[in-house]
This record gives structure tokens, C-alpha cells and sequence, in this order.
């Protein structure tokens, strides 16, 4: 007996020990896809894996050639590197890459050959101070002529001079070859893996689409309309309309449901007696009137709910032509709305927005704190679509992506997104204009770019109130000191006149 306890004992130690490696190997791998996610680490990723891979490639098949030697490669290296590093560049043409290689090597060979007939035969591993001079300056020239200068293109020249014995066709057509592999590769990683990245990385560009409005408060069906228009932007888009009873409602339907079913027993032999007679009734359900809901609320007070759900599901199927079901459940708040998400297959929560003294509610940082991509929407007016979108970015990531995502969403082809981000000095304009360009590569759409050099709350109060819409995000990254010592930018937007959309990923 002794034995078995011990034995189950260890057996319940490894299972928990694997559930926690599983866990932890989850974690990571978000960690990573999230890290992955930032264009610059994308980038810097791919010089590590990418380069290594062409490099050894060609080098494999200059190999089974027995006549170049390796120094010729280096510049293909360094090229390799310039195209990889800013994929959209100045420098990122495939053309101009292959072309000023082998401009750059026609060059040094005019240069080597040059100096031959003015000195004679030059000894391996001498170079002339005028064949160097002569082979930059022939390289600088021509490529600055055809326009097709490039930083490699100086170093094939320069290595022209100290190939030796080696044909000189055979040096050009081998750097010409070889650039050709790589600019390929190249074209190849960027149209297929680079520019689709946000198909591959982004969550939010193929998920998203199934989205859950919690009805609370004044402005719910504007909300619903706002997370109907998220979803209406893809074709499996659906929204789920969804309502907590309280405690004390969930205790009176039971209550309500009790009586009928004691009435409704009472009312059957009556019914029975008098069926002979003929009689006209029509009984409807609470299960006739609505999709789907929780098994407790077949009663007046759910019923009441459920009607309340239904007229504004109908105006949404008008309007946004998107499919549109109501849920009705009773529990606690947050755990009911994310259970009732995962049981509808939706990955997007679009809650209003919720205030308490001055912080978010309760209900909204709860949301906020679960595994959904989440929305709080502050509603101010009575908007039904958003054609200027103001997106307010803090740092590249899969938020920033998300909210430049659904500011896409909104506006359509007809709209246009702002997507902004505030600088504290001139020397940051140039790295947070590059941030911003690449963010938005990846999304289609009317957009436009700004760096402010400006504090965020100064541009918010300036600029925000031209827009139908402002989005940012939920600052859910940063510390609870760092929240005390100054509150997230969406705890001071109480006073704008426009809508605004916070939103955060979900953990």
C-alpha cells in the first residue's frame, strides 16, 4: 500500500511537472512570435539566418569551380547585408545590386589593366597606389553615371587588383553570377516571407474577426456597432451580443422559472380537458426568440434581456450585413463574458468603456488582465462610421500592429488612418520615421505618417478632436510603479470630443 502511494505520488509530480514545462514552452513561444513581431528584430533575425544560408551557398559552387579564389566573396557578404538590413531601401534593388558588383569589377580589371601597360607585370600580391586610386575613381564614375551606385560595388573593385592569375572574364562572369544567386534569394525572401510577414506574424490580421460585445451601459449599442464594424472587415467576421445577469436577477429567474413550470403544470389538465373542445393557444419560449444563451434564463428577466439583444442584433444585421448571435448567461461578470468568449469561438472582446474614479472599472481591467485581445470603446457621440483615424503609437510590436489593423478596418478605401507617434528631440525624427514606415507596410489602406516632437498629451489635446477617432493603446507592458507615477494616456482623455478605442493584447 505503502509502495502504490509512493508511486502515485511520483506520478503526479511528473504530470505536473510536464503540464508546467508545457506551460513555460507556450510562454516562450509568444514571447518569441511577440518579439518576432517588431520589424527590427524581424530584420536582425533574418541578417543571422539568412545571410550565413546564401553566403555558404555560393561559396559551395564558386568551390566546385577550382579558380576564384574566397576574397572575391566578401563583397557579396556586405552586399547581402545592405539588402537584408532596410529590405524597402535605397540600396534594396536587386538590378542595381547585381549591376554595380559587376560595373565594380569591370572597373578594377580596367584599373589592373592599366597599370600592367604602364609598368609592366605587377607581382602577385603588390597593388600600385594609381591602380587603386584609378580603380575607385573609374568605379565612382560610372555608377554614379548609369545611377546604380552601391557600397559593394567599390569593394569588387578594389579585389580585381589582387585576384592574381585569373581570367578576367571569368572574374566578372563569376561576380556576375554570384551576385545574380543572391539578389534572387533576396527577391525571393522579400516577396514571399518579408512583405507577407503580417499574414505569418500577425494575429490580428487573420484572427480577430470574431468578436464579442458585452451590453453594458449607456452606450452599449454603439459599441456593438463599433465591434461590428471590426468584424465586418473579414468575410468569417461575426459578432456575439452578450449579457451577465446579476446575482440577485439570476436568483429571481429561477424563482420566476419555478412558478411557471408550477403554473404551467396546473394550467395542462385543464388544457387536456378542454382539448376536445378545440382551442387556439400559442406558447412562445424564451429558446424561440434568441439563438443561443445560458441554460438559466428561460424567464421574464432573461427574456427581457434577450428582446433588448435581439433589437440591437437586428440593426446590425441591417446596417453591417454581418452575421450576429445574443448570449445571456448569469455568473460573475469577467469570468462569465471570457467563458462565454471562448464557448463562441471569439478572440476579440469590444467592451465600453468603464471609469471608475477616474481609473478603468473593474469589469474592463479584468478584461483587460485575460488571454482575449480586448477593446474598451469610449463612445461620444452618436457616430456610425469612422473615416478619420487618428492611431497614437508608442513603440513598434504586435500593438502597435493591432491598432494600425483596426484603424484599417474602420476606415475602408474611403477614410484615411493617421498613424503618429512623439518624439523629445530633432536627433529622434529619422529612427521614429523609419519605426513608422515599416509598421506600415504591412496593411493596405490610405494612410499617412506623422513624428510630433511634442508630449503626448499636448498633441492629444491639439490634434485629436479633427479626427472621428483616436486609438491607443492599453499600456499593459508597464509596471504598476511606473502606472502610479504617470497614469497611461487613456486615463486622460476624459475631455476629448471625439470617440476613443483602447486596446490591449491579450496575455
Amino acid at each position: 500500500m505503502f509502495g502504490r502511494r509512493l508511486l502515485d505520488a511520483a506520478l503526479e509530480a511528473l504530470a505536473a511537472a510536464r503540464n508546467r514545462l508545457r506551460r513555460i514552452e507556450r510562454r516562450e513561444a509568444s514571447e518569441l512570435r511577440r518579439w518576432v513581431q517588431n520589424t527590427g528584430n524581424l530584420l536582425h533575425l533574418s541578417i543571422v539566418l539568412f545571410i550565413p544560408v546564401v553566403i555558404g551557398f555560393v561559396t559551395y559552387l564558386s568551390n566546385q569551380v577550382q579558380t576564384l579564389s574566397f576574397l572575391l566573396f566578401p563583397p557579396l557578404a556586405s552586399g547581402t547585408y545592405t539588402l537584408v538590413s532596410d529590405p524597402e531601401g535605397q540600396y534594396a534593388d536587386p538590378l542595381r545590386f547585381v549591376a554595380s558588383l559587376t560595373v565594380g569589377a569591370l572597373c578594377g580589371l580596367a584599373a589592373y589593366t592599366a597599370t600592367t601597360w604602364a609598368y609592366g607585370p605587377i607581382e602577385t600580391g603588390i597593388v600600385h597606389p594609381e591602380s587603386a586610386a584609378l580603380a575607385i575613381f573609374l568605379t565612382g564614375l560610372v555608377t554614379w553615371a548609369a545611377r546604380i551606385e552601391a557600397p559593394s560595388a567599390f569593394s569588387t573593385a578594389l579585389l580585381a587588383l589582387v585576384t592574381g592569375d585569373v581570367e578576367p572574364v571569368t572574374y566578372v562572369a563569376s561576380i556576375f553570377l554570384a551576385a545574380t544567386v543572391v539578389a534572387t534569394a533576396f527577391v525571393v525572401w522579400r516577396e514571399e516571407f518579408y512583405e507577407k510577414r503580417a499574414q505569418y506574424l500577425y494575429e490580428t490580421v487573420h484572427g480577430d474577426d470574431h468578436v464579442l460585445v458585452p451590453m453594458r451601459g449607456e452606450t452599449a449599442e454603439r459599441t456593438a456597432l463599433f465591434g461590428a464594424r471590426l468584424a465586418a472587415a473579414h468575410e468569417a467576421g461575426k459578432v456575439v451580443l452578450f449579457d451577465v445577469l446579476s446575482t440577485a436577477e439570476a436568483e429571481a429567474t429561477e424563482a420566476e422559472a419555478v412558478e411557471a413550470e408550477v403554473a404551467d403544470a396546473d394550467t395542462s389538465a385543464e388544457s387536456a380537458a378542454s382539448m376536445a373542445g378545440g382551442g387556439d393557444a400559442t406558447a412562445t419560449t424564451a429558446a424561440e426568440t434568441t439563438g443561443e444563451r445560458g441554460d438559466d434564463t428561460d424567464a421574464p428577466v432573461a427574456n427581457e434581456s434577450v428582446q433588448r439583444l435581439e433589437r440591437c442584433a437586428d440593426v446590425i444585421r441591417t446596417r453591417v450585413g454581418v452575421p450576429c448571435e445574443v448570449v445571456v448567461v448569469a455568473g460573475e461578470p469577467v469570468s462569465a463574458t471570457v467563458e462565454a468568449a471562448r464557448n463562441a469561438n471569439c478572440d476579440l472582446v469590444v467592451t465600453p468603456y468603464e471609469e471608475d474614479r477616474g481609473t478603468l472599472s473593474g469589469y474592463v481591467s479584468g478584461i483587460f488582465d485575460s488571454d482575449l485581445d480586448a477593446v474598451a470603446f469610449r463612445s461620444v457621440s452618436d457616430r456610425r462610421r469612422w473615416n478619420r483615424v487618428l492611431v497614437l503609437v508608442a513603440r513598434p510590436g504586435d500593438v502597435a500592429h493591432g491598432m494600425v489593423d483596426f484603424a484599417t478596418r474602420l476606415t475602408g478605401q474611403r477614410g484615411t488612418v493617421s498613424v503618429t507617434t512623439c518624439i523629445g528631440g530633432e536627433v529622434e525624427r529619422r529612427p521614429a520615421e523609419r519605426r513608422l514606415d515599416r509598421l506600415v507596410e504591412t496593411v493596405e489602406g490610405n494612410i499617412e505618417t506623422r513624428v510630433a516632437r511634442s508630449p503626448v498629451d499636448e498633441f492629444i489635446a491639439a490634434n485629436a478632436d479633427n479626427y472621428d477617432l483616436l486609438v491607443i493603446g492599453s499600456s499593459g507592458e508597464r509596471s504598476p510603479a511606473s502606472r502610479f507615477v504617470s497614469p497611461p494616456t487613456f486615463e486622460r482623455v476624459q475631455h476629448l470630443d471625439c470617440d476613443v478605442a483602447v486596446f490591449d493584447r491579450g496575455r
